[in-house]
């Protein structure tokens, strides 16, 4: 387990952000859907989708990085077991349910594990695979699901589960008929795999109430560049705002992230756009704000601690309501080690600004809280130490290169 050890730091440069992580992974998954090659454009090695790689390679899957792209190649795929060992650190090895069922009528998975943020029932998925089709029982803390026939559904997701509905799209692709998913998730990584399951030969339309899928019998090969990671852009966005400097990101697709843009547009800050780039000098004069976190189109939970810093060194008292997950402010306590003032009320935080957070030793025990007490540690006097480096680099490449490119001063120490 590594840590960083962070001095301060000014901010003055320019970084460019990596393809999604939440559209990356649903995207390997996808990958198995089809005997073809899959070409993953610019596709970070991050931990988890390294951890996604060794899945696929457990499943008999040829799985390789060439230059910057992942290469593909499940022809041989041989198993429906995941290694209970990966899937139990990785939340998001429940999206292979979905593509072994569509491909070989059978799946057996341990229940995901992930970062420690909420419960995060998988209910919803299974729910919806039921609705397909899927026959699924658990024993021992294993889910087993099978089927004999694929078949099209209209479906109503009791929310609007990022997870569950790509779960559907990955499974639906394959079914006899028609499928039709309502009170879908909308956020940019949902409609990004959409659009590569189309390149891959599926029948998917987005209508005004619905995403309708209708299934076909086989899918084949692409090449495919995923998104912008709207969350990374806006973790560096916020880190010139805390830093009171200026930063020029490139690869940024600011349609993805403008409840971040209006909140720091109403704070201080001054941003331009211009084509895929983002311009942010901050104003300095921190105004105290309120936000809620939803699924999108409203303000992203994966930016919710990362504006908690902000809070903390802002004039008055901010407020921050988390709806998404339910144990998503586990953070904070170690964000009051570093003298910030926080009062949680249920699912609501209050931070009160103070002058200035002071170095301390602090753990990650997530990966957007983690990111969020490196901010804080940029900015803070002294020295901090963010131990638990492991959970951040879950979802940010080469991260202290970049911070240290921007003038930030940080070493990782092994």
């Amino acid at each position: 387990m590594g840590k960083y050890l962070i001095n301060g730091g000014k901010i003055n440069g320019k970084v460019r952000a990596e393809s999604a992580k939440n559209a990356l992974l649903p995207m390997i998954a996808a990958s198995v859907l089809t005997k073809d090659t899959v070409v993953i454009k610019s596709c970070p090695p991050i931990l988890d989708v390294l951890s996604m790689v060794k899945i696929l390679k457990k499943l008999g899957v040829s799985a390789e990085f060439y230059n910057n792209d992942l290469i593909i190649y499940a022809k041989d795929l041989n198993g429906i077991v995941l290694d209970e060992k990966l899937t139990k650190t990785l939340r998001t090895s429940v999206l292979m349910l979905g593509p072994l069922i569509a491909r070989c009528n059978l799946a057996k998975i341990a229940y995901p594990g992930g970062c420690e943020i909420g419960s995060r029932p998988i209910d919803i998925h299974l729910d919806a695979l039921k609705a397909l089709g899927v026959k699924i029982s658990t024993d021992g803390g294993l889910i087993f699901c099978s089927c004999d026939k694929l078949i099209g559904n209209n479906i109503n997701l009791k929310f609007p589960s990022v997870g569950a509905t790509e779960n559907l799209l990955l499974c639906s692709v394959k079914a006899n008929g028609i499928t039709r998913i309502y009170n879908y998730a909308k956020e940019p990584e949902v409609l990004d795999l959409i659009k590569m399951l189309n390149s891959m030969g599926a029948k998917i339309t987005i209508r005004q109430e619905f995403v309708e899928i209708e299934g076909v019998n086989e899918l084949h090969g692409t090449e495919y560049k995923p998104i912008p990671d709207r969350i990374e852009v806006g973790t560096f966005l916020l880190l010139a705002e805390i830093m009171g400097g200026k930063i020029e990101i490139s690869n940024a697709n600011a349609e993805n992230i403008l409840p971040l843009i209006s909140k720091l547009c109403d704070n201080t800050c001054k941003i331009d756009i211009k084509n895929d780039i983002i311009f942010l000098q901050s104003g300095k004069k921190r105004k105290s704000f309120k936000i809620s976190t939803g699924p999108y189109p409203f303000f992203p939970t994966d930016l919710q601690a990362q504006m908690a810093i902000l809070a903390s060194i802002s004039n008055g008292q901010s407020q921050i309501t988390e709806t998404v997950f339910e144990n998503r402010f586990g953070y904070l306590k170690e964000l009051v080690k570093m003298g910030a003032r926080v009062k949680i009320d249920k699912n609501t935080a209050y931070i009160k600004g103070v002058k200035k957070l002071q170095g301390a030793k602090v753990n990650a025990k997530d990966l957007r809280g983690g990111a969020a007490l490196v901010l804080a540690g940029a900015v803070a006097e002294g020295q901090t130490e963010v131990c638990g480096v492991e959970h951040i680099e879950r979802g940010y490449y080469n991260f202290e290169n970049k911070l240290t490119a921007l003038g930030i001063n940080i070493k990782k120490d092994t």
